[in-house]
């Protein structure tokens, strides 16, 4: 396995996957872990972004429905029990064992649509998710044995807020200050309420038909659905349309191109080509 030499979403170019944009969250070198909550969290949240990438809200512009809303609340909350349920304060002493540490797990991604999805909510919202376990794998609590820290529920904790802020503030028109008070959720009138189009303009809420030609049946995906251990991909590099390749490009010094502009200007001047 090639040593991934970028921190960008990479593209699980892979068979027709590849051409149909699925992506994974990058783990950088750190292909596994001694922390099984670190392990249950890049799980929870690999699963549950596979499925809600899978659903059909992603291959439209419009405004995700109610049931993609209610599948983010449930996620949110999901994953805030799980982290805030396990992590440890500063002053509070940490488990440790005497004579046994875990075995430690390699990390498992679940490959999902991302780099196609024509929804810009989900595919943003997929981009934080993404992160979020990236962040997680790549975390130095991974080298801790039966804890995480407040500070690493700081860290990853912020993407899933921001999520559900943003889904709040504009889709269901909650101000900031409301959406970022301690403690806020969504009620159950508010999503009984849900109505996009009093935020939404006209432009946003039609759509023309997605492309049909990239549905998948359920059995064709059910071994991405079981996660994929990283040690058994091949080399994953970012989605080739990305700002990294063209900054790698050979940029000319001022002179250089000073006399490329020059032979170009007399060529024409003659009516003939540049010289090389």
């Amino acid at each position: 396995m090639a040593t991934i030499v970028t921190d960008a979403v990479l593209h699980y170019d892979v068979g027709e996957f590849g051409e149909m944009g699925y992506a994974v969250p990058n783990w950088s070198d750190d292909v596994g872990s001694n922390n099984p909550t670190i392990i249950d969290f890049v799980n929870l949240i690999g699963q549950n972004l596979f499925h809600l990438m899978h659903h059909e809200d992603c291959e439209l512009r419009t405004p995700p429905s109610i049931n993609t809303l209610m599948r983010i609340d449930k996620l949110y909350k999901r994953a805030n029990q799980l982290l805030t349920g396990r992590a440890i304060p500063a002053n509070v002493p940490n488990m440790e064992s005497q004579h046994v540490r875990p075995a430690g797990e390699f990390f498992r991604v679940y490959p999902c649509p991302y780099f196609h999805v024509r929804n810009t909510y989900m595919r943003r919202w997929a981009e934080w998710g993404f992160m979020a376990m990236a962040e997680a794998m790549q975390h130095t609590e991974n080298s801790k044995s039966l804890e995480i820290s407040t500070n690493f529920v700081k860290l990853i904790g912020q993407y899933f807020t921001r999520i559900y802020q943003n889904m709040a503030i504009e889709l269901f028109g909650k101000s900031r200050e409301e959406a970022s008070a301690d403690g806020f959720l969504l009620s159950a009138a508010d999503f009984t309420s849900y109505d996009p189009s009093q935020y939404f303009t006209l432009t946003e809420m039609v759509d023309t038909p997605a492309h049909l030609g990239f549905i998948l049946t359920e059995d064709r995906i059910k071994h991405l659905r079981e996660g994929i251990p990283v040690v058994q991909l091949p080399e994953l590099k970012p989605w080739p349309l990305s700002l990294q390749p063209y900054y790698k490009r050979e940029v000319p010094t001022p002179k250089e191109a000073a006399t490329a502009a020059d032979k170009t200007v007399n060529a024409a001047a003659f009516g003939g080509k540049p010289t090389i």
